[in-house]
């Protein structure tokens, strides 16, 4: 069909089909052009092509205050999410406006800090977190990941019923972004 367009209008056109996922699988499609787009933030159409992909983003922030919450409090918005046990709750700044999604309260999400998952407790609120991080030798102004290369943009995906491309789209301008480059 472009064949016939480029013989129709009289000059060549550039011809472009393929996405990411598109590249590895259809070469013989690959025309003049091709679109990488998600790829090229090392996220892969499946998880043979994912193994071949290197990430090239985290998400991080930092604990700005450590509670002790008794067994039986609750913690964040709409109290909904309860303390079964004594525990330390750390509160992380960001949240909803940032563009860490709602679904990830209650438990089914989770962040990292010093290597160890630490769940979400209660809702996302606007701008921050609260994680249950009982056991966990901490102080104020520790790292926390969000995803990395070790705990990839795709697990928050799936916690969310999502893909990985919403997830990224979805951060906040707000947001600081810091550049590197070889």
């Amino acid at each position: 069909m472009s064949s016939r367009i480029i013989t129709a209008i009289g000059y060549p056109a550039l011809r472009h089909i393929l996405n990411s996922a598109g590249i590895s699988r259809f070469p013989e499609a690959q025309y003049d052009m091709v679109r990488p787009g998600i790829g090229l933030y090392g996220i892969g159409a499946n998880d043979e092509e994912q193994q071949k992909m290197s990430n090239v983003s985290s998400l991080r922030t930092i604990i700005i205050q450590l509670k002790n919450i008794k067994k039986g409090e609750t913690i964040g918005y709409n109290r909904k999410g309860k303390a079964g046990e004594d525990c330390m709750i750390a509160v992380i700044p960001i949240g909803y406006a940032d563009g860490l999604n709602r679904r990830l309260g209650n438990g089914i999400g989770k962040v990292y800090i010093n290597g160890k998952a630490a769940p979400i407790i209660g809702n996302v609120c606007m701008d921050l977190i609260m994680a249950d991080v009982s056991g966990m030798q901490l102080k104020e102004g520790d790292e926390v990941v969000i995803f990395d290369d070790e705990h990839p943009i795709t697990e928050l995906a799936i916690a969310t019923g999502t893909i990985p491309y919403e997830v990224m789209t979805g951060i906040s301008r707000r947001v600081k972004r810091i550049y590197f480059h070889e």
